[in-house]
């Protein structure tokens, strides 16, 4: 197991060197640091004025080089003005070019300059993870149970009205995007036009304090989407198990049904759906940046969107890093897990 664990995580690191690589490429075409150089000066800016200021910036290197650089494991780049005044990545505010290091990059805590929020990319996104954190918490406290007692319910009697009842639920929960959703839940449960004003809080003021009122809606909106796959292929699963010899065997030993699902079904049952739900982690990313888009919940998918829409170049590879990291941590524990589960697995 402890060799297999080290070669995931080589695989990882791997992994996420290429798909940072990837980010950090697209970020930094010509025509985005064009962008970038007219928004930090004038949008009026003549283009020997741009390639200026990209020169004296280190935009213009090697993408290779700026990528070991904002990595940290490339000194980082300076810049000599003709009047001798030395700037660079790594001479920042209060730090003079005799003190500052040499390697200033991600490896080091370094994770660059928001141009919108005008701090540091590393505690903006810590904050904003911790905010969209609570959100998938509460996210996985409500879907995750209602997912697994729908889907062993159905498939406990394939074929039955509750069977085709529950399963046609699941699949329009699945069939309805979030911003669909949300937009009905809006409509319905939080709109004084219709009359059923029940939650009166913005999920706005549950960054500071989060209420029944202020967070029902988002995280319903979530959960009900991500509930239907989770469902369906516990479903599945249970009515596989279900027709199982050893269930067939406890059966005619008079064994009470209750028994056989909850003692002998559920156990096997649950195997599949565990690797499914690990890998809702990414989902629920995608899922977050448009529910806290529509509900103005300034969490990490409503910061992806900001850098995105503003070419904030520094927050976007932030937001990317933790994207995949998250990616490749929750694929390495669905795999451990899986192998606890399941006995009839080994590690070679």
């Amino acid at each position: 197991m402890g060799l297999f664990i080290l070669r995931r995580l080589g695989m990882m690191l791997l992994t996420a060197l290429c798909l940072t690589f990837i980010v950090f490429l697209l970020t930094n075409l010509y025509p985005n640091l064009e962008k970038l150089a007219k928004t930090a000066g004038n949008q009026r800016m003549s283009d020997e004025q741009v390639t200026s200021w990209l020169l004296t910036r280190g935009y213009l290197q090697p993408t290779v080089v700026k990528y070991g650089e904002w990595l940290g494991v490339l000194p980082g780049f300076t810049y000599t003005a003709e009047d001798g005044t030395v700037t660079g990545r790594c001479i920042g505010q209060g730090v003079s070019a005799e003190d500052a290091p040499s390697f200033c990059g991600v490896l080091q805590g370094n994770w660059g300059y928001s141009t919108v929020f005008k701090d540091d990319v590393g505690p903006i996104v810590g904050k904003r993870l911790a905010l969209t954190g609570k959100l998938m918490f509460w996210v996985m406290i409500i879907m995750v149970p209602m997912a697994l007692v729908v889907g062993v319910l159905a498939g406990m009697r394939e074929g039955s009205k509750t069977d085709r009842s529950l399963s046609t639920f699941s699949i329009v929960t699945t069939a309805t995007p979030e911003y669909v959703s949300g937009v009905i839940l809006i409509a319905v449960f939080a709109s004084s036009a219709v009359g059923l004003k029940w939650f009166k809080g913005t999920a706005a003021s549950a960054m500071d304090n989060i209420t029944f009122e202020n967070f029902t809606l988002p995280v319903l909106t979530i959960a009900l989407y991500g509930m239907g796959y989770i469902a369906r292929m516990t479903r599945a699963s249970m009515t596989e198990v279900m027709t199982a010899q050893y269930i067939r065997t406890a059966r005619l030993k008079g064994v009470k049904f209750s028994n056989i699902v909850m003692k002998h079904a559920l156990r096997n049952a649950l195997i599949a759906p565990f690797t499914v739900i690990m890998l809702q982690f990414p989902y629920l990313l995608n899922g977050v940046v448009i529910v806290e888009t529509l509900f103005n919940y300034k969490g990490f998918g409503w910061t992806l969107v900001q850098a995105a829409g503003n070419n904030d170049i520094e927050l976007l590879l932030g937001v990317s890093v933790v994207s995949v990291f998250v990616v490749l941590l929750t694929q390495l524990i669905s795999d451990i897990g899986y192998v606890y589960l399941n006995p009839r697995i080994r590690v070679s």
